[in-house]
C-alpha cells in the first residue's frame, strides 16, 4: 500500500513560477516510478512527467517539456514538479501517483493516486 499526498498548489501568475510537492509513503516505494498527471475541467487526465525515485530517468509530455521539472528527494520520500514559465493553459488539478515501467505516460498505467493540488495560472 503506498499513500500520495500533494501540496503546494495555488494562484500563480503567467510567466511565474510555482513548484509542488509529493510525499510518499509505504514499504515498497523503490519499486515504483512517480508521475505527475492533471486534469482541467471538463477534460481527461493527462500525463504531465515522471520520475524514478534515483533520479537517472525522467520523461516529459511535450506540452511542459523544457518548462516545468521533476526531481526527487530520496531521503524525504518527495517529488517534486517545478512549474516555470506556467500558462493559462496549464490550470488543474495536479495529481501524483505510482507507475511500475519505464515511459508510461498512460493513467491507466498508474496504481495508487494521491488527492490532488489546484494549480490556476492567471493571464
Amino acid at each position: 500500500q503506498v499513500q500520495l499526498v500533494e501540496s503546494g498548489g495555488g494562484l500563480v501568475q503567467a510567466g511565474g513560477s510555482l513548484r509542488v510537492s509529493c510525499l510518499a509513503s509505504g514499504r515498497t516505494l523503490s519499486r515504483y516510478f512517480m508521475g505527475w498527471f492533471r486534469q482541467a475541467p471538463g477534460k481527461e487526465r493527462e500525463f504531465v512527467a515522471a520520475i524514478n525515485w534515483s533520479g537517472t530517468l525522467r520523461w516529459y509530455a511535450d506540452s511542459v517539456k523544457g518548462r516545468f521539472t521533476i526531481s526527487s528527494d530520496n531521503a524525504k520520500n518527495t517529488v517534486y514538479l517545478q512549474m516555470n514559465s506556467p500558462k493559462p493553459e496549464d490550470t488543474a488539478v495536479y495529481y501524483c501517483a505510482t507507475g511500475t515501467r519505464v515511459g508510461d505516460t498512460s493513467f491507466d498505467e498508474y496504481t495508487y493516486w494521491g488527492q490532488g493540488t489546484q494549480v490556476t495560472v492567471s493571464s
